[in-house]
């Protein structure tokens, strides 16, 4: 905890604090201590803020208050033993007390339970007996840890790959660092701080990376105070780096020296020929204006030539190591089979238009479990058997729907004649208004992801690669990727799964 001192400015200050008490004790009697060094405590734990009157004597009949910036209102204030709610802040109410008997004894911590990030900061402790009072100041930091930082690929930019880093819940402000294989410090793009309703800060970051042979980068955000960090890495393979064609530099070098040329050359022959040769230089200038355009389109089209052969041939590298990308849905559908499947829109927004009576419904029959007619709210049919091999994709139209559930359930074998949703299991997204997780589940769930999705998704795709055990889910508005259930250990037949509200 010694190591919280240095970062706020009250140690400084406890050494003068303390003498100022103790010359208070020669006069009026008694003096207050605090602790030498601030109380820290994580974010959402309970706090105890230890205050002691010297000489140990009886407080109980003396007016006790703890209080912040201001007198008044307080956080606590005890009269005769006795708790005064009416000059207690409304934010304590029900969250502070002073801690055990030891009133008795001149001492009244204060407990405050489940720390906010609105409580940082200074407290003070003051003992009033009759027209003496004595005070002491108690530090408290919060400290909150967030969210694993999320990083992912932009896009191509400038001459390189823009990767992009964020993560909520922090406080205080936290420093952000990105870092290459070797853990040296690279440069980035300035970062955005915001803070939410509770104080908790979100910081979202970006950096381009131009070096090909750069490999992995990692993400790093740290608390501030406790030293705490939390890092995430992303790997950056060596097609996705944007290319300079051999032309564009050899053209680039080639035009300034033959304009210098022929610029030469004009103003020679102009001077040599100006008085007889007018109507000659005339039609060698539209002759050499008429080449001009020629050799530009020419140009412009063997650019258009080259920039999609550049083209294919990522495409090409894409295909042969598209596993390890996470980016360009529209490419990996090649390599996978469109799946033959109906969605029934019309169930769809029927359950959107009355949500109202579902929800109802839903209240009064709360103790039902995941597996109670699973199956009857599926809004997706496979027009064929179940998938027991293969690559296949389908797409999701979610366009006016806040609340859907979307993936798979595996059927095995030795259920299936049952047909019991209760034997199945879900590997799902689902969405309840501004919140996404991942799910996977039976009866009960046994395992579930919080997701942090950017943008609303208005359609999904599905990847399934039965072999490889791999279920991958892409944001079809903008082409990012949201999740995957990867090695998966599918024991029985797949089949699509969608219904318009939550597990």
């Amino acid at each position: 905890m010694a190591d919280f001192l240095g970062l706020s400015p009250v140690g400084s200050l406890f050494p003068l604090l303390l003498q100022v008490s103790m010359w208070f004790s020669a006069v009026s009697g008694f003096s207050v201590k605090g602790p030498a060094e601030p109380i820290v405590v994580l974010l959402g734990a309970d706090a105890t803020l230890p205050c002691q009157l010297f000489p140990e004597q009886s407080a109980a009949h003396m007016h006790i208050r703890w209080y912040r910036a201001q007198f008044s209102p307080a956080v606590l204030v005890v009269q005769n033993g006795q708790e005064q709610d009416a000059e207690q802040m409304l934010e304590y109410r029900g969250r502070t007390q002073l801690v055990g008997d030891s009133i008795g004894k001149g001492g009244v911590a204060l407990l405050i339970e489940h720390v906010r990030a609105s409580d940082d900061g200074q407290y003070w402790c003051q003992f009033k007996d009759g027209d003496i009072s004595q005070e002491a100041v108690v530090e408290l930091n919060v400290i909150g840890l967030g969210s694993a930082p999320h990083v992912y690929m932009t896009g191509p930019e400038e001459d390189g790959i823009q990767v992009l880093c964020s993560s909520g819940g922090w406080f205080p402000k936290p420093k952000v660092q990105w870092r290459d294989t070797v853990g040296m410090k690279l440069p980035s793009l300035p970062e955005s701080q915001t803070q939410d309703g509770d104080g908790l800060f979100y910081v979202e970051t970006s950096i381009v990376v131009t070096d090909r042979f750069l490999g992995n980068v990692t993400c790093s955000i740290q608390n501030p105070l406790s030293g705490q960090e939390k890092a995430s890495a992303i790997f950056l393979p060596e097609p996705f780096f944007p290319r300079v064609s051999p032309w564009k530099a050899a053209l680039a070098g080639t035009l300034p020296v033959l304009g210098l040329l022929l610029a030469g050359f004009i103003y020679f022959g102009w001077k040599e020929h100006q008085a007889k040769k007018e109507e000659i230089m005339k039609r060698d200038k539209e002759s050499h204006e008429g080449a001009q355009i020629k050799k530009e389109k020419e140009a412009a089209f063997k650019t258009k030539v080259d920039l999609m052969a550049e083209f294919e041939q990522r495409k090409e590298l894409y295909k042969k190591d598209w596993k390890k990308a996470l980016i360009y849905p529209d490419w990996r559908k090649e390599i996978f089979d469109l799946a033959p499947v109906t969605v029934n829109h019309a169930a769809s927004h029927w359950k959107n238009s009355d949500r109202r009576r579902e929800e109802n419904r839903r209240e009064e029959t709360q103790d039902l479990s995941v597996s109670d007619e699973q199956g009857d709210d599926n809004l997706i049919t496979l027009d064929q058997e179940g998938f027991t091999s293969g690559r296949y994709y389908w797409e999701v139209d979610l366009k006016d729907t806040n609340e859907w559930t979307l993936g798979i359930y595996e059927e095995n074998g030795s259920f299936k004649e049952t047909s019991e949703p209760s034997k199945r299991i879900f590997r799902v997204l689902e969405r309840k208004g501004s919140v996404y997780r991942a799910l996977t589940c039976s009866q009960n769930i046994s395992q579930e992801n919080p997701l942090q999705v950017e943008k609303c998704p208005e359609k999904i795709v599905i990847f399934l690669d039965y072999e490889d055990r791999d279920i991958s889910f892409y944001n079809m508005t903008d082409g990012t990727y949201i999740f995957s259930f990867p090695k998966a250990s599918f024991l029985g037949t797949l089949y699509p799964y969608f219904k318009c509200k939550s597990m």
